[in-house]
């Protein structure tokens, strides 16, 4: 029965000390660099294979475990499902006792509702930015390169080469050319 740490941080840029010193009586601690989206991160990944039964993994705040509920639910079946439990230290949570679970659904739901609630209004703060002309979001660059990928299409370059050579994806490379095509079929009807 051993206790194993898990750390995280989302950049390269941030600092992961604060938690390995908190998480400095694990046994052993896997740390990574890694944004909490993704759901394969490679140590969370060699945590979940080292785990036996009887461990418990700890981490510092549950978000550095995983930043939506249904990840986090299933993290901890697979872990209970190895005899696992985990706990968080900064909300005292231990989903070895059925308190712990229950607290865990109910703050992992809050997690997930909170950032719903962000990306609402980010939308709602680029939609508003935009009817006072104020963001106008990325410019199109592959669009800016029409002409010249309609100039190597025509020469018969094929449409791998043409986004390699414009450094434009290949799939805008499709999209541009579809639009002419579009663009031809309509004016030679009107």
């Amino acid at each position: 029965m051993a206790t194993i740490g898990y750390a995280r941080v989302s950049s390269t840029d941030q600092n992961l000390e604060s938690q390995l010193e908190l998480l400095s009586h694990c046994d052993e601690i896997f740390s990574e660099k890694e944004s909490g989206a993704k759901n394969d991160r490679p140590e969370l990944v060699r945590l979940i294979n080292y785990i036996r039964k009887g461990d418990t993994v700890e981490c510092v705040r549950m978000d550095r475990l995983a930043r939506d509920t249904r990840h986090l639910l299933k993290l901890v079946d697979d872990f209970k499902a190895k005899g696992v439990t985990l706990k968080v230290q900064n909300i005292s949570l231990d989903t070895g006792t059925a308190t712990g679970r229950l607290m865990l659904t109910m703050l992992g739901a809050i997690g997930e509702f909170e950032r719903n609630l962000l990306k609402e209004r980010q939308k709602d703060g680029i939609r508003h930015a935009k009817e006072k002309g104020v963001y106008t979001g990325r410019k199109p660059t592959a669009k800016a390169k029409s002409s010249e990928v309609m100039a190597m299409v025509a020469d018969g370059v094929k449409k791998a080469e043409i986004s390699r050579r414009l450094g434009i994806g290949v799939a805008s490379v499709y999209r541009i050319i579809n639009d002419a095509k579009t663009l031809n079929d309509f004016s030679l009807k009107h």
